[in-house]
């Protein structure tokens, strides 16, 4: 049975369990003390112990960060302790224990004000993950992330971020075109027809080419970047380690560049020796194809953007999403959020299809 004593101007609840008293005060009113005092010994009754202890929130997150995130890429771990760092400037000493729905929705709102929805968005899910192990061990009973509302500047259509099928034909025939002028033109070229990530394109060797099956091998990436690591890393999925079905028109550019330059000591395709990263930068990848989109009177997109073209252009084509997803290293589910728009379409040519179809048949009867 609890007891209840007022001090000073709240209250506080003590709890006994097996001869250990649990207490916690605070509370404004005696009745927000007994509601608390009968959560906790429901919570005695079916065998869980509350920890009561204040546990500064961002201090928790860090130790979840360390045990339970050893086996993701580097970049992906960057991600989490940039989250980590929002959650130490904002909360500071603050005890996981204490934080309210309302005080929560509030963070993501002032977030909100300098990030885009999808910065909003990944933030969320990495703290949720956090909280929801906090409820696992007892810590906390309320998810205060449920039902919290994504805030953030507009996100870019993503329409918008990839080539119609006739603007991907120019570029494909402008890329050829400039091949000889510099190296920059063969990875967005590669970008274009693979439909490859940046750091898969700049991690091949040599060795990953088969132009006998005409076959490109993606196990690794190369770090690009600070967050991502030095050297090769790992595949940002598992999805991602594959093997690329490429045209022959593509190979044989590749198969000549081979034969005609020597190669380097990382036996990089893309390696270069002034760059920071010994790499081709994607900074530079962009300023390239900004340029020749620019050139050819086409609304320029980034050289991500040269993925989702790809991903675009073999859906408008009929390919199956499964295919398309084990092209793109992506699993069916990733693919059709990521392309719903491009599904849309297809849905308004597949109801013509269907009603000309039949319309057809009446005809022939």
């Amino acid at each position: 049975m609890a007891s209840f004593q007022k001090r000073g101007k709240t209250w506080q609840y003590t709890v006994s369990n097996k001869g250990k008293l649990i207490r916690k005060g605070g509370f404004k009113t005696k009745r927000e003390a007994q509601i608390a005092a009968a959560e906790v010994e429901t919570e005695l009754r079916k065998g869980v112990v509350p920890n009561l202890k204040p546990v500064p929130f961002a201090e928790y997150m860090e130790k979840w960060i360390k045990t339970f995130k050893t086996d993701i890429a580097q970049n992906t771990l960057e991600r989490y302790k940039t989250s980590l760092k929002t959650v130490q400037e904002y909360f500071g000493d603050i005890p996981i224990q204490e934080i309210k729905k309302a005080e929560y929705q509030e963070f993501l709102n002032i977030y909100g004000k300098t990030h885009a929805k999808a910065s909003t968005r990944k933030l969320n899910t990495h703290i949720r993950a956090c909280v929801k192990e906090a409820i696992d061990e007892g810590i906390i009973r309320i998810d205060f992330t449920r039902g919290a509302v994504l805030t953030g500047e507009p996100e870019k259509r993503p329409e918008e971020k990839h080539l119609n099928f006739e603007d991907s034909q120019k570029l494909l025939n402008a890329l050829h075109e400039r091949l000889d002028k510099s190296i920059v033109y063969y990875l967005l070229l590669l970008g274009l027809t693979s439909g490859m990530r940046f750091g898969e394109m700049v991690g091949l060797t040599r060795k990953d080419f088969d132009f006998k099956t005409n076959m490109i091998t993606v196990t690794k990436q190369w770090g690009y970047t600070k967050k991502m690591g030095d050297g090769f890393v790992p595949t940002k999925t598992i999805q991602s380690i594959r093997k690329i079905k490429m045209d022959e028109k593509t190979m044989a550019v590749f198969k000549d560049l081979f034969d005609k330059t020597p190669e380097n000591i990382a036996q990089l395709v893309f390696y270069s020796p002034t760059s920071k990263y010994k790499v081709i930068s994607n900074g530079a990848a962009n300023k390239a194809l900004e340029s020749i989109l620019k050139e050819l009177k086409i609304e320029p997109i980034s050289v991500h953007g040269l993925r989702h073209t790809h991903a675009s252009v073999l859906l408008y084509q009929k390919a199956s999403y499964n295919y398309v997803a084990e092209r793109l290293g992506h699993d069916v589910e990733t693919l059709m959020k990521t392309y719903a728009h491009i599904m849309k379409e297809m849905r308004q040519q597949d109801e013509e299809l269907s009603v000309n179809t039949f319309k057809r048949m009446y005809k022939a009867v």
